[in-house]
């Protein structure tokens, strides 16, 4: 089996900050040995009605502004830091990616010419975000199938199957949930996506938001090629996202876990292998053959 490709989504979860993003980049690339970094980008105005754009966050001690809207002001890096963190991904040897929330944000993101860009499970269902990025984006898309009734999942594989892009398409086993239970996760499903999609699509991954790190490793094993889980420097940060998420040596022992038990994933190449025939030829010696 392929090694499988490790996502370390910082999403907003550096606070507003560049410098928190920048220290995030440099340890997910150096200290957690991630492939890919992924953050997001908002056109907040085009999401949200004026209503809830103007209404108070509905968890006041996580909010960063006087309004929903400030705080989802406050959290979005322009296309220039987007260009900036591309330049820091580059000098730090791990790859930029960025999920996309509407229509402007993946105009000004496909400037940036990243290998892929994510559709988050919020989105999956706007059709003419799908289309902009079949007809403009040149990279992988990638896409999460969480909130997805089954008749919708198909619905959007025949999308980009119209479009001939379904060979640039990932998609994504995913539970909408902030941590999800582990009665919650369901992994038996990325076992369904594959019967029915992996001659279809490019691959197929697993977008985790549960605790811990031992469901990545069954993910591997259960055939996800990519493994997305969100990422931040300290649990205990002001935001919803961080509790969710994995601090840096969690990371690291994900992508360790993961790489090792896709190495496991694999027969015998003879019947009995080399490490093996010392301790044949010692322990086996003496007894009474058939």
């Amino acid at each position: 089996m392929k090694s499988p490709r490790i996502i370390a989504e910082i999403g907003c979860n550096h606070k507003g900050d560049m410098a928190i993003a920048k220290e995030m980049i440099m340890t997910a690339a150096t200290y957690c040995k991630a492939d890919v970094v992924k953050f997001q980008k908002r056109c907040n105005k085009e999401l949200l009605s004026p209503e809830e754009y103007n209404a108070p966050h509905p968890h006041p001690e996580n909010s960063y502004g006087k309004t929903y809207g400030e705080h989802r002001e406050f959290l979005e890096f322009s296309l220039d830091q987007h260009r900036q963190l591309q330049e820091w991904c580059n000098e730090f040897g791990i790859e930029y990616s960025t999920s996309v929330w509407d229509i402007t944000s993946a105009k000004e993101i496909c400037t940036l010419h990243p290998n892929l860009i994510k559709v988050p499970s919020a989105c999956n269902l706007n059709k003419g975000l799908l289309e902009y990025l079949c007809d403009s984006f040149g990279g992988e898309i990638h896409l999460s199938f969480g909130m997805t009734t089954r008749e919708e999942e198909e619905q959007i594989i025949r999308f980009f199957e119209s479009k001939g892009r379904n060979k640039d398409l990932v998609i994504y086993d995913c539970t909408s949930g902030y941590p999800v239970p582990f009665e919650d996760i369901c992994l038996l499903e990325l076992t369904r996506l594959r019967e029915l999609y992996a001659d279809r699509v490019k691959s197929i991954g697993f977008s985790g938001h549960h605790l811990g790190i031992a469901i990545d490793s069954a993910a591997v094993a259960l055939g996800a090629e990519w493994i997305e889980r969100h990422y931040t420097l300290d649990r205990t940060w002001k935001g919803t996202d961080h509790a969710a998420s994995l601090e840096p040596d969690g990371v690291r022992k994900l992508a360790r876990d993961c790489r090792a038990v896709a190495k496991a994933l694999a027969y015998k190449k003879e019947e009995i292998l080399d490490i093996e025939k010392v301790q044949r030829n010692k322990l086996k010696k003496n007894q009474v053959r058939w």
